[in-house]
């Protein structure tokens, strides 16, 4: 019999490919997102420090569900928001081993609409 594997573990797989190939620095922090079932969240990590700079997800303001493309567009546009405020221009996005497709691509396209480069 052939064993299983979880799409979570694949995922994780893929995700480590990625980290491998991309590094968050101060000028230029790595861009992470994570998608749950019913959320999502974003946030802009220094690699170097090993810190979160900036986050933002779709809990919050008390919402119930934010598993759909207008909360990941929500999300983006906040990140984005944050990163100008603390002065961060430009980003290094990981899709966190995720498809860019869907969701991540919505906050991905909302983070760039709003001004973030990457």
């Amino acid at each position: 019999m052939i064993p299983q594997i979880s799409k979570n573990a694949v995922r994780q797989r893929v995700h480590r490919r990625i980290r491998h190939k991309i590094l968050g620095t101060p000028e230029r922090p790595r861009l992470n997102v994570y998608r749950s079932l019913n959320h999502i969240y974003a946030q802009l990590i220094d690699d170097m420090s090993g810190s979160t700079m900036v986050a933002a997800n779709s809990r919050e303001g008390g919402k119930k569900s934010g598993g759909n493309l207008a909360a990941a567009r929500d999300v983006g546009r906040q990140i984005a928001e944050r990163a100008k405020a603390k002065g961060i221009a430009k980003t290094v996005f990981d899709r966190g081993g995720y498809l860019y497709h869907g969701r991540v691509k919505a906050l991905a396209d909302a983070a760039r609409a709003a001004g973030l480069q990457f």
